[in-house]
């Protein structure tokens, strides 16, 4: 009879399982692999440059787009140019948010 684990964690009941040491070794392996898959997608997403608007930039910081402008003037906070269009690199914006200018 197969039961799923998932099921009995569940159903909050208070039981007791019996299983052997090599079922066991595979469930911690395969919690591990499904682990280690969460946060290599984490990392990579983090680590994934996205080119926010102005406004939405002014947004995360929560500052006025002329103090976007201001930064850029004085070399603080420089946007780039994406087809014609204003973008600010999402790395340089996290920076700022971690205290350090870019």
């Amino acid at each position: 009879m197969d039961i799923n684990l998932n099921d009995l964690l569940k159903s909050g009941g208070n039981i007791t399982v019996a299983i052997s040491i090599t079922d066991l070794r595979l469930i911690l392996n395969e919690a591990i692999q499904d682990t280690r898959r969460e946060l290599e997608e984490i990392v990579i997403s983090e680590k994934a440059e996205t080119y926010p608007t102005p406004k939405q930039v002014s947004e995360i910081l929560n500052v006025d787009t002329s103090t976007l402008w201001r930064w850029k003037k004085r070399s603080y906070l420089v946007p780039i140019e994406i087809g014609g269009k204003r973008r600010y690199r999402m790395s340089d914006v996290k920076a700022l948010l971690n205290g350090r200018a870019s």
